[in-house]
């Protein structure tokens, strides 16, 4: 019965508590350590060379990729020009063909140019607007020639717009 009881008494000591402790820390930072080391090695040489062959053909590419989208914007606005360059050939040859006309010439040409036929009486309407624009302009003489240029620069801005 001593010897059942020094066990005992041993194995409650601090002592012993102490080593039990220590073991269990060192079992679990063992196991930590090879978790660790299982970790890196599913990296291994060859995933690694095979990741920088990898970003390096995506660096290489990336230039000649942005290129050819480029040219292909590119194309695609020589070809929309190309189209309306068309559509202008063809609205200038149906001008052309009017233009052809007698009939079409005459008439531009009595409109435009305000020609009339023998025996007709012509008649040009003036815009009542326009005659007050002109007495307006009669006063431009009273005041000095710089404000006469600035208002002709201005005039001429506006029909600009």
């Amino acid at each position: 019965m001593a010897v059942k009881g020094r066990n005992d008494r041993d194995r409650f000591s601090t002592a012993t508590r102490l080593r039990a402790l220590g073991e269990q820390t060192a079992a679990r930072v063992y196991r930590s350590q090879t978790k660790r080391q299982a970790r890196r090695s599913r990296l291994t040489g060859r995933a690694a060379l095979l990741a920088l062959v990898l970003c390096s053909l995506i660096v290489a590419l990336a230039y000649p990729m942005r290129q050819y989208v480029s040219q292909r914007a590119e194309i695609a606005d020589l070809q929309h020009r190309q189209e309306q360059a068309r559509r202008r050939v063809e609205q200038l040859r149906d001008l052309k063909a009017r233009w052809q006309d007698d009939a079409y010439a005459e008439q531009q040409i009595r409109r435009r140019l305000h020609y009339v036929m023998p025996g007709e009486t012509g008649y040009v309407v003036i815009d009542p607007g326009a005659a007050e624009q002109s007495r307006a302009d009669l006063g431009a003489a009273q005041r000095p020639w710089y404000a006469n240029v600035w208002d002709g620069v201005d005039k001429s801005d506006a029909s600009d717009q």
